[in-house]
C-alpha cells in the first residue's frame, strides 16, 4: 500500500504525529549525484504560506541514514526520514467517536483494528514531505536526460487561470505563495483563500502540471501508460479527486477533427496543437506533458457539521478545531511535480527507447 514504482521503487512510511515520516528510495544507478540544497529548497515549498496556510510548522530537516555519499547515490538503498516536532494530538480524540466528514476516519475505524486517529495518522498530508524528498532526487536523476518538471495553480475556488502556460510559467510560480502563474492572480487566488478562511470554511482547486524533454516514444502502453502510471500516483496524493490530460474532459464534447494533434516538421517531428497533453497509446508524442489534478477543499473546517456518534449510534453534531489549512492547493503544487519526477525516474529505468529517432 505504500509503494510506488517497480525499478526506481519509492516505500513511504510514518504517521504525522509519529516520530518521523520517511522513505527508501531504490533502483538509482550508482552515482547519481544529489544536491541536498536543492531538497532542501523544494520542501520549503511545501511548507504553509503566512496567512494562507496551517499555522502549524516543521523544520523538515532531511535526515539521510543510508544510500548516499559524498553528495552522491552508492548504488544502496537510499533511507531518509523526517522528524515530526510540532504536534498536538489532543484535539483529535474526540474524532474516533465522531469521525470528521471529508476525511479518511470512518472508513479507517472499519477497516484497521485499534486504529486511533492522531492528526489523520497514515492518510495526513503531512507524508507528503516524504514524497517532495524522494521526487527531489528523481527530478535530479531525470534532469540528467534533458527533462523539467514543473506544476503551477489553475484555479482556487472562483479564481480561474484562463490562459494557456509553459513550463517557464511553471517554474516561475515558485516566486508566489499561492503557485499561480502570475502576481495578480496570486493576489486574486490569496483574496479567495482568506475570505474561505473568515468564514471558518475552505476552498479547493486546480493544479497544472507540465513536463517537457520526453522523447516521442518514451512510455509504456495498457497498464504501464505513461499516464496510466502518472495519473494513479497523483490519485495517491491526500485530497486530490481528479486527473484529466490534455483539453480532458473537454475532449467529449470535440470531433475528432478537432480534437486531433496535426503533425508537422519543424526542425524534427512536433504536433501545431496539444489537445492530448502530449500522450498518445501511453508514450510521449514528443510535445510537452500537460495534465491537471483536482484538489478538493480542506475537509476540516470551522463550521459545525453533522456526523454520527459511533459509540451511541446516533446522529451527531461536531465542530473541528486546531490547526488546518483552508487550501491546501499551493501546498501542493510541489507535491505533484515531485510524484511525476519518481514515475518518470522509474519508467526511464525501463524503458530502452532514449536513443529512438525519427
Amino acid at each position: 500500500m505504500y509503494i510506488l514504482g517497480k525499478s526506481v521503487v519509492f516505500t513511504l512510511y510514518g504517521e504525522s504525529h509519529a516520530p518521523y515520516i520517511g522513505g527508501f528510495l531504490e533502483g538509482l544507478p550508482e552515482g547519481t549525484e544529489v544536491n541536498i540544497g536543492q531538497i532542501d529548497e523544494e520542501l520549503a515549498l511545501r511548507k504553509p504560506s503566512n496567512g494562507i496556510g496551517t499555522p502549524r510548522t516543521e523544520p523538515d530537516e532531511v535526515e539521510f541514514l543510508s544510500g548516499l555519499e559524498n553528495g552522491r547515490t552508492t548504488g544502496e538503498k537510499i533511507h531518509f526520514r523526517i522528524r515530526n516536532t510540532n504536534t498536538d494530538s489532543s484535539k483529535y480524540e474526540m474524532f474516533n467517536r465522531t469521525p470528521r466528514p471529508g476525511h479518511a476516519d470512518l472508513p479507517a475505524i472499519a477497516k484497521f483494528r485499534n486504529h486511533e486517529i492522531k492528526g489523520g495518522n497514515q492518510f495526513s498530508g503531512r507524508l507528503t514531505a516524504s514524497v517532495v524528498a524522494a521526487g527531489s532526487i528523481a527530478r535530479q536523476f531525470i534532469s540528467e536526460y534533458g527533462i523539467t518538471v514543473g506544476a503551477f495553480t489553475k484555479s482556487i475556488g472562483e479564481v480561474a487561470d484562463g490562459e494557456d502556460r509553459s513550463i517557464t510559467d511553471a517554474s516561475n510560480s515558485r516566486k508566489n505563495p499561492t503557485r499561480a502563474s502570475t502576481k495578480d492572480l496570486d493576489s486574486m487566488m490569496t483574496k479567495e483563500i482568506i475570505e474561505a478562511s473568515e468564514d471558518g470554511d475552505s476552498v479547493g482547486g486546480v493544479i497544472e502540471c507540465i513536463a517537457t524533454g520526453l522523447p516521442i516514444g518514451f512510455g509504456g502502453t495498457w497498464f504501464e501508460s505513461l499516464d496510466a502510471e502518472i495519473a494513479g500516483a497523483v490519485f495517491s496524493i491526500p485530497a486530490c479527486k481528479g486527473v484529466e490530460f490534455g483539453k480532458g474532459f473537454r475532449l467529449a464534447g470535440m470531433r475528432g477533427s478537432e480534437s486531433n494533434d496535426p503533425f508537422c516538421f519543424d526542425n524534427g517531428i512536433k504536433v501545431r496543437s496539444n489537445n492530448m497533453g502530449g500522450i498518445l497509446g501511453g508514450m510521449s508524442n514528443g510535445a510537452p506533458m500537460v495534465f491537471r489534478a483536482a484538489f478538493k477543499p480542506t475537509p476540516s473546517i470551522g463550521k459545525e457539521q453533522d456526523t454520527v456518534d459511533l459509540e451511541r449510534m446516533e446522529n451527531a453534531k461536531i465542530k473541528i478545531e486546531g490547526r488546518h489549512d483552508p487550501c491546501i492547493v499551493p501546498r501542493a503544487a510541489i507535491v505533484v511535480e515531485s510524484i511525476t519526477c519518481l514515475v518518470i525516474a522509474d519508467q526511464i529505468r525501463r524503458d530502452s527507447l532514449w536513443n529512438l529517432k525519427i
